[in-house]
């Protein structure tokens, strides 16, 4: 069965706790602090697995857990840290948090592997925290929570070209035809449940991947039938080979059917309809004299600059020449994959409804105090002592308001800014 959709649950491992001990060896009396720190937790990995073509895999494991980091142990051992947890997917999966639909992570082009839960930071060992006033700090600090998330998975077949066309069109046919795929080919409606890919090779230097696309019928749009499982595929493909049999063998009018299929693309999206698109009238060997369907298509499609091309799947007659113009159509487009941006911020958007306090105290400079679990989270997945954690940090002060409360509440330049244990000196 294919499986393009699956819901699952993703967890990273815990910080380890750091410890609390102290030295006790021979001839010394009074051993200082020696608990080490906790380990860090694993993270949640997706990566692109070639072999992989659906989302079967996680219809029944809904739930994936990283390894969470040990305690830290004595004379100042650091806890090990938590396994990562490396969740493969097929390229085009694209990641969604549940409630909100933003996009997560997408798996494709060059995003082969990508860190979307990051572990809890190991706590503090009481080595840390030894003082000239306390030298027995009986305090170590907790491991850092872990970060979970609710996803939705969607995959959205990568190809140049994309086959449309109502059941018994002969797409997979065609595939077959012109490709080394092995399509299930039989004559009844819904033969193709899922996605079949093939490599067309006009030479060693000219090859392109063709997708046979599930059908869909009147309605898909809205979801009737296969619906938006067809219609989600249509997304990533360059350019869209109509496929109708022209021999009216089911009685269809294929020039109908053609323009059903548009209106459906267009009611998905109407950026759909800028694909470039090109007509394969299949079913060359069964046309009879009477039949008027290749110029009714020539008629309505050639003053839309949409070729038209007669062909037969089973004696291959004309396909040499429409793989010919859909690679001359292909070398005008870019070759890059369409790849969704990032829409999705964990510590952003997952803290948005926790709580947090500013006080000030006043004084030149003047004193802000933010506190408050929305902070603390925030804090301890971020290392503030590297740039790229420091530019994230300014990022969340903007985006969660806190800035613009900062500024209402009278902060200027020079004045101090302080966070769990944190101190910074504000500069507009």
């Amino acid at each position: 069965m294919f499986i393009d959709r699956a819901r699952i649950f993703i967890q990273s491992g815990k910080g380890g706790d750091g410890h609390v001990s102290f030295r006790r060896e021979l001839y010394v009396a009074n051993g200082g602090p020696d608990g080490g720190d906790g380990g860090k937790g694993g993270d949640i990995i997706f990566e692109v697995d070639p072999g992989m073509n659906t989302l079967v895999a996680f219809r029944h494991k809904t739930k994936y857990v990283a390894g969470s980091g040990e305690e830290g142990g004595k004379r100042r051992c650091h806890g090990k840290n938590g396994k990562d947890l490396v969740i493969k997917v097929p390229e085009g999966t694209i990641l969604r948090e549940e409630q909100t639909g933003k996009v997560v992570a997408d798996l494709s082009g060059e995003n082969r592997r990508v860190v979307v839960l990051q572990g809890g930071r190991g706590g503090l060992g009481n080595m840390h925290f030894a003082t000239a006033t306390m030298q027995v700090p009986k305090y170590a600090q907790p491991g850092k929570p872990a970060q979970e998330l609710w996803v939705r998975m969607e995959l959205k077949v990568i190809a140049d070209v994309g086959l449309v066309g109502f059941p018994n069109a002969g797409k997979s046919t065609f595939l077959s035809a012109v490709t080394a795929a092995d399509p299930k080919i039989a004559n009844y409606p819904f033969t193709t449940l899922s996605p079949n890919l093939g490599v067309a090779e006009l030479d060693s230097e000219r090859t392109f991947v063709i997708a046979d696309i599930p059908g869909l019928i009147e309605g898909a749009a809205e979801g009737v039938g296969l619906g938006h499982d067809f219609l989600r595929h249509v997304d990533r493909t360059k350019v869209l080979l109509h496929v109708v049999d022209a021999a009216g063998v089911d009685g269809r009018d294929p020039l109908e059917d053609i323009l059903t299929i548009n209106r459906e693309l267009e009611a998905y999206d109407p950026e759909l309809l800028k694909k470039p698109q090109i007509i394969a009238a299949n079913k060359k060997d069964l046309l009879t004299e009477d039949n008027d369907i290749i110029d009714r298509l020539h008629k309505e499609f050639d003053p839309k600059g949409i070729p038209v091309f007669v062909i037969s799947g089973v004696t291959h007659e004309g396909c040499k020449e429409l793989l010919n113009e859909l690679w001359k159509v292909l070398a005008t487009l870019p070759r890059d994959t369409k790849v969704y941006e990032t829409e999705f911020e964990y510590l952003t958007d997952v803290n948005a409804d926790l709580p947090y306090t500013i006080t000030v105290e006043e004084g030149d400079p003047a004193v802000y105090t933010v506190e408050g679990p929305r902070i603390e989270k925030m804090l301890g997945y971020t290392n503030l002592d590297s740039e790229k954690g420091f530019a994230f940090f300014q990022e969340f002060l903007k985006k969660t308001g806190i800035l613009d409360e900062l500024k209402e509440k009278g902060i200027k330049e020079g004045d101090t800014v302080k966070m769990y244990g944190w101190q910074f000196d504000y500069y507009d």
